[in-house]
């Protein structure tokens, strides 16, 4: 005889119209225990079976079992064995959130203990020796879709394509040297663990690099110590070019991206980027290691100028042939912030310290320039702080920083180098001028040493003039090139080198 306990007394069995009766629906949401034993029980077909309280007498009702208990049942009618279902459905059932209905849940085998951990009694262990695995719910298609959030999902396909990116992207090319920032130079391994000492002037030449083939504008130094024996270039024959000048002197990689002239480019804070500008109106941000092109930022006008945001490295300024400078989000590659002057080109952009303020250098000369010469701008307002800066009718081909105190300099094409306070109202300093060497309308670039104490410029005469900060008087030159030297830049841990670049595509380190 088979017997049925159930949490509620019912009389009524399932109508023909397919709905359930109360003692049914009552055993899906709370649990039914079922004991099916040989016998067919009294007065009911193969399919029902009677049933009381578990915990109480009560009345008793009848059930009908689904195709699948049936099936069982008769297997066990058959085999004249007894078999004991606990059925354990969840308080709930779960819907489909995309068709807000009711689905079917595929739920796990009948196990041998209750919520409670207590074998279910009648149990024939004799018969039973081995417990089932509990199987975990199977997701069905077109049926319950677990919720996942926007940002796991947006995080999974992020995995998913660095998972199945091709090794030609992830992995340098095999033409190139792989870990090209991984590799610490012998010569400026020994000066990382110290603390950066006087800066020397240097007398003799490194090396000579000749593999540019039009005029290089720009050279820097990479910023991180344990990668400063790389030397970034930027040159009018259309390509960006990164160097071992301390050891062994070659080009490492080339970099040709651009379309048109490579005005100006500079290392990201991290050292494993590269910022370009070029004449073809882009901005390009450039991977390092395999030279995939990680943003390309368009413009309506060639670019001249770039700046790096001090606080937030994704954000640069990116100047030209216009009016205004436009500050740029690298990962966004959207503008976020502009600029507007009534000039018609920046020559030169410098952050002053904090990255509040900038100031930006133009090519307005008249009778009346001396409003549009050097302007101080607020970072996050977009408001001009000062245009009363620089009253001499001189443009202003190249700004550079001191590393230390709160002044910068101004390279003018009057032949000499004038010193202002980066402080409010960034006043001239009428007792100290740089001069001596000779600009000529050539963009000759000016920058001090690490410690300050020296300010190095190059020449329209390829001689490179060394200047004590304190003094401005001339402590050195050096007869570098024999064409306009138009960059100079001192080794932000070695002491005692330097490079150079001229007008005719020639780079030059000196020791």
């Amino acid at each position: 005889m088979s017997s049925l306990v159930a949490y509620e007394d019912s009389d009524s069995e399932e109508d023909r119209s397919g709905q359930a009766s109360p003692a049914r629906q009552a055993a899906a949401t709370s649990g039914v225990e079922l004991q099916l034993t040989s016998g067919l029980p009294a007065g009911g077909d193969a399919g029902s079976v009677r049933g009381k309280p578990s915990s109480a007498s009560g009345s008793s009702s009848t059930l009908h079992l689904a195709p699948d208990l049936q099936y069982r049942w008769r297997e066990g009618e058959r085999r004249g064995s007894r078999e004991t279902l606990t059925l354990n459905p969840p308080k709930r059932f779960p819907t489909d959130p995309w068709t807000r209905q009711a689905s079917s849940y595929a739920y796990p085998e009948s196990s041998r203990e209750t919520e409670q951990g207590h074998a279910v009694k009648g149990e024939n262990t004799s018969l039973n020796t081995q417990k089932r695995p509990v199987q975990q719910p199977q997701i069905v298609p077109g049926r319950v879709k677990p919720y996942i959030p926007k940002r796991m999902r947006l995080r999974q396909l992020d995995t998913c394509d660095v998972e199945h990116a091709s090794d030609s992207e992830l992995q340098p090319d095999s033409q190139h040297d792989s870990g090209l920032l991984s590799q610490v130079s012998q010569s400026v391994k020994p000066y990382l663990d110290s603390k950066y000492s006087c800066t020397e002037i240097p007398q003799r030449l490194l090396f000579k690099l000749l593999e540019h083939q039009g005029p290089v504008n720009q050279i820097q130094w990479c910023p991180v110590p344990q990668s400063s024996h790389l030397l970034l270039s930027a040159s009018m024959d259309r390509t960006v070019k990164v160097w071992d000048a301390v050891d062994s002197g070659r080009c490492r990689k080339t970099y040709s991206s651009h379309s048109g002239a490579v005005r100006d480019a500079c290392w990201s804070s991290c050292g494993r980027n590269i910022l370009s500008g070029s004449f073809d109106t882009t901005a390009h941000l450039t991977d390092v290691e395999t030279g995939q092109r990680l943003a390309e930022l368009r413009n309506e006008f060639r670019v001249c100028c770039l700046a790096l945001q001090p606080r937030d490295p994704h954000v640069f300024l990116c100047g030209g042939f216009s009016s205004e400078v436009k500050a740029w989000d690298c990962r966004s590659c959207q503008v976020i912030r502009s600029y507007k002057a009534g000039i018609q080109q920046t020559l030169d952009i410098v952050f002053l310290p904090e990255g509040k303020e900038f100031i930006t250098s133009t090519d307005s000369v008249s009778r009346d320039s001396a409003d549009r010469t050097l302007i101080a701008w607020d970072f996050q307002t977009t408001a001009k702080v000062s245009n009363q800066i620089y009253q001499e009718r001189y443009t202003c081909p190249s700004l550079a920083l001191h590393p230390k105190e709160s002044v910068f300099v101004a390279q003018t094409n009057g032949n000499y180098m004038a010193l202002f306070s980066a402080q409010r109202p960034y006043r001239i300093n009428k007792k100290k001028r740089y001069e001596g060497h000779k600009v000529e309308g050539y963009a000759v670039g000016c920058e001090f040493s690490p410690d300050g104490s020296l300010l190095a410029t190059g020449s329209s005469n390829g001689v490179v003039h060394f200047y004590n900060y304190l003094t401005s008087r001339v402590v050195r030159t050096l007869p570098a090139h024999q064409q306009a030297c138009v960059c100079v830049t001192f080794h932000p841990v070695l002491p005692a080198i330097t490079a150079t670049c001229d007008w005719s595509g020639e780079i030059n380190t000196w020791h």
